[in-house]
């Protein structure tokens, strides 16, 4: 375990709430919040893991502050491995900023930065640097399924393979380094063969991990997505559906959105950024303008397009105009006012997309919800997500490490083909393993550590 200080701060969101929780870490959380804490038993005395029903009172005057529940977590059985402390208070802006103020005044505590009770869990190994990256992605998550990758990541999935991952790596090192220092001995003999087998054994592995990572990365982030078409097609609509709520104004008013209008929904368990644009047409009213160049540049920026068409309509130039120049996108079709009686030539859309990306909807009925799910997951996942149980890989850092490992890993194996002496060959093995600590954080600079931690919430 590390020597330092000791550190405090709020770890709920400020605001009015049932309760507000100050967490105290360090060797000193127990002796200094005991030193503002009135109750039946003095808390320097009482055993870990207990709660503790008392007043906070200010040394000086005697002044009661705060009627408060205390919990003592003594190390190593804490999260940060250190004496832990919290101190639930009632919700409020002042009684918990109040609470703070005095324990900071001692001197001896001061206030944590961004990120550093979970650092501090990292920093005395009980976490490693992915599972403490996955505790921003559990905060974060965006639906059911980005929360259950990041919680199986948080409970070591990934860092369990990576782990296995580097044994192996590391034993066919120490079996090359063997051979090169002690020729002599009655080892097992190195081949190419035997170094190709190992390597490729290892590339299968960041393969299935690699496997999910683009999957993860969208769960993880979610999908930028634009809703876009003509004026009074259903844009706004499609956007009020997604979010269950009327969160667009509609009318059969042309040129009622100005401008684009953002709002995150969760569609078959895959996060949606969504992007409710002006509708795209030639206009000379020089607000609408606007809205129209702020959608054409949403365009550009999403990752999937949902282009919206009325059933009852013809197909505009402009329409087509818009599907050609998307022809490079990722586009999927939505027909809608189905309930309405058909104007809309559906084979001539045939030739801008497959079948399989149109779906029809009607808005005011809300049909065609599930067909939409389908359509973006066939899209992005091949027609389904993959398994539960799967270790998905969604940090962008995590993936470009695997990437930079596999390339490594392809060097050695290219280095058995070329009859690359095994020394060299080591090389690239040792550069593999060195890659792959870097993701559980066994071979990472300081100040990387802290440009990841900096990420976190100020209590986390």
């Amino acid at each position: 375990m590390h020597d330092i200080d000791t550190i405090a701060a709020i770890s709920t969101p400020l605001g009015e709430g049932g309760l507000a929780i100050i967490r105290v870490s360090g060797p000193e959380a127990v002796e200094q919040v005991g030193a503002i804490f009135a109750a039946k038993d003095k808390l320097t005395e009482v055993p870990s893991h207990t709660v503790h029903y008392g007043h906070i009172r200010n040394p000086i005057n005697g002044d009661r502050i705060e009627e408060v529940l205390v919990t003592v977590m003594r190390a190593p059985r804490s999260f940060t491995m250190e004496d832990v402390v919290e101190v639930s208070c009632h919700g409020g802006l002042i009684s918990v900023k109040k609470v703070l103020q005095l324990l900071l005044r001692s001197g001896i505590v001061r206030l944590a930065e961004p990120g550093e009770f979970t650092k501090r869990a990292f920093l005395n190994g009980r976490i490693d640097l992915s599972q403490a990256e996955a505790v921003i992605d559990l905060i974060r998550s965006k639906s059911d399924r980005a929360f259950s990758i990041a919680l199986k990541q948080v409970d070591g999935t990934l860092s369990k393979k990576i782990k296995l991952l580097r044994h192996r790596l590391v034993e066919l090192i120490a079996h090359i380094e063997v051979n090169i220092d002690y020729p002599e001995h009655d080892v097992e003999e190195l081949t190419n063969l035997f170094i190709r087998n190992k390597c490729g054994e290892a590339l299968e592995d960041i393969d299935l991990l690699l496997k999910t990572a683009e999957q993860g990365k969208i769960l993880r982030e979610g999908l930028t997505t634009a809703i876009v078409g003509r004026p009074n097609v259903g844009k706004s609509s499609l956007l009020n559906v997604l979010a269950q709520e009327n969160r667009a104004i509609v009318t059969e008013i042309p040129g009622t959105t100005r401008d684009v209008i953002e709002e995150y929904v969760t569609v078959g368990g895959i996060p949606l950024r969504l992007l409710d644009t002006a509708g795209i047409r030639e206009t000379s009213d020089i607000v609408e303008k606007l809205g129209v160049e702020r959608s054409r540049h949403a365009l550009l920026e999403a990752d999937l397009l949902l282009v919206v068409l009325n059933y009852n309509d013809d197909l505009h130039e402009d329409e087509r105009l818009l599907l050609s120049e998307l022809k490079d996108k990722q586009v999927i079709i939505i027909v809608n006012k189905m309930d309405l009686s058909e104007r809309l030539r559906v084979n001539e859309i045939h030739s801008y997309v497959a079948e399989d990306r149109i779906v029809y909807m009607s808005m005011t009925e809300e049909q065609g919800l599930q067909d939409l799910e389908k359509a973006i997951t066939h899209v992005f996942f091949d027609g389904q997500l993959e398994a539960g149980d799967l270790t998905y890989v969604s940090n962008v850092r995590h993936i470009q490490l695997l990437h930079q490992a596999r390339l490594s890993l392809e060097e050695a194996l290219q280095g058995t083909e070329l009859l690359t002496p095994i020394d060299l060959l080591q090389i690239d093995i040792r550069n593999a393993w060195e890659q792959l600590g870097e993701i559980i954080g066994d071979a990472v600079g300081e100040s990387l550590v802290d440009q990841i931690f900096s990420q976190f919430c100020l209590g986390k």
